[in-house]
């Protein structure tokens, strides 16, 4: 599991820890399941995909471009 530093404002971060502790989860755990969320919501968004699939057109120019390391 990766580890990563995240910056909150001290009123997010006490809402954050009354959430988690009303849940009965932790503040990471909470982190954890919001990201999730997240992340499936985005997955679900056609301007999501749209600029996803540009974004891996324009990775795949640029390997090309620059051939892939050996």
């Amino acid at each position: 599991m990766a580890a990563m530093t995240l910056r909150l404002d001290d009123d997010l971060m006490a809402d954050l820890t009354v959430v988690a502790q009303c849940d009965g989860e932790s503040v990471s755990d909470a982190v954890r399941a919001a990201v999730t969320a997240w992340i499936q919501l985005r997955r679900g968004d056609p301007d999501f995909q749209e600029a996803l699939h540009r974004h891996i057109e324009r990775a795949q120019r640029m390997k090309n471009e620059f051939g892939a390391p050996t």
